[in-house]
């Protein structure tokens, strides 16, 4: 017994301790991944707008004239203490960035899990519910496409239907001028600080520029959702412990929602983390469909301005924030299922 309670402990532990290799792991692949781009990223980034003294020393004060191994060193104790370095284009420093746009990535990508959740889950459960019907075939094949369909084509798709539907629905931004000019910025979010300020308007406003990108973005992973639930309730469904709750006398209806549902979302939980690293990697297109001010917006701009310095803070922080993700959903994991702690 006494070994049992402490090994949920242990287990936590030993997925904190993991952050620390995956993340170095991780910093040490961007690293290298920006040196070995062809050619000098403060020329091909500012070259033709600065004399050559200023080029460098641009180069200078980024560090490059530097030995790797120095480069190296002082981009990991930059990242230990919060410093991502700054931008080549225009001297911005990453972090304030990260601070102005983040909150429109976060928004955005809450908002898309939300919806995948609320639409995917439910149609997995009717489908394995359901199993060899034509209710079944048709959540799955749309699954499929929803799955397969580019982010950039269903984005379009949307915006072409309700600019024939709905003429006046917003397309594009986060909000409308008039909005970020009233709402004050407390939190960066913008969704959040229309709330904190109690301006109805502003809130609706936000949500109707929201809807067609988080929809674009959660279809993305909704047919994951399908698929996951329906395969793990059909394997639940054949379990001993639900043809026990059938020889009860138990409606299948409730058989179905009470006992076979709620273990088959443990699996789906477990995908949660991997599924956040494709959220962040879709926002990208997403956000430049729509023209959302985040940082996936931010990154393609600085990867056509061949800002290096930009695009590797942006994708760092990204990379840390798949790594932690993934942990805590491990530890989640663990608490709902006792077995993966063994």
């Amino acid at each position: 017994m006494a070994a049992q309670s402490g090994s949920l402990p242990r287990y936590i532990v030993q997925r904190l301790l993991l952050i620390i290799p995956m993340v170095w792991l991780l910093l040490t692949l961007v690293f290298l991944l920006m040196r070995v781009a062809p050619g000098d990223p403060v020329t091909a980034s500012v070259g033709g707008r600065l004399p050559p003294e200023a080029i460098e020393a641009r180069q200078e004060a980024l560090g490059l004239n530097d030995p790797l191994i120095q480069q190296y060193w002082d981009y990991l104790s930059g990242v230990l203490t919060g410093d991502l370095g700054k931008t080549i284009t225009d001297n911005t420093p990453i972090t304030d960035i990260i601070k102005e746009n983040g909150g429109a990535t976060l928004t955005l990508t809450v908002a898309a899990m939300l919806f995948a959740l609320v639409i995917g889950l439910p149609l997995g459960l009717l489908a394995g519910r359901y199993r060899d019907t034509a209710a079944d075939g048709t959540i799955r094949i749309f699954g499929i496409i929803t799955y397969a369909a580019p982010i950039f084509f269903t984005g379009i798709l949307l915006q072409l239907l309700f600019l024939n539907v709905f003429s006046g629905w917003p397309l594009l931004g986060q909000s409308t001028p008039i909005t970020e000019f009233t709402v004050e910025t407390r939190t960066h979010i913008l969704l959040l600080d229309a709330m904190l300020a109690g301006n109805s308007e502003a809130v609706v406003d936000v949500l109707k520029h929201l809807m067609l990108p988080a929809i674009t973005l959660g279809l993305l992973i909704c047919g994951i959702f399908i698929r996951l639930t329906r395969v793990n309730l059909l394997q639940t469904l054949q379990s001993d412990y639900v043809e026990a709750a059938r020889a009860r006398g138990i409606p299948e209806r409730k058989v179905v929602r009470s006992h076979a549902f709620r273990n088959a979302l443990v699996p789906v939980v477990t995908i949660i983390g991997l599924l956040i690293a494709l959220l962040m990697s879709g926002a990208v297109l997403t956000e430049k469909t729509f023209a959302w001010p985040g940082l996936g917006n931010q990154l393609i701009t600085y990867i056509e301005q061949r800002d290096y310095a930009a695009v590797q803070g942006i994708v760092t922080l990204f990379a840390i924030v798949v790594v932690v993700i993934s942990i805590l959903i491990d530890i989640v994991n663990a608490l709902i299922d006792p077995r993966v702690r063994y």
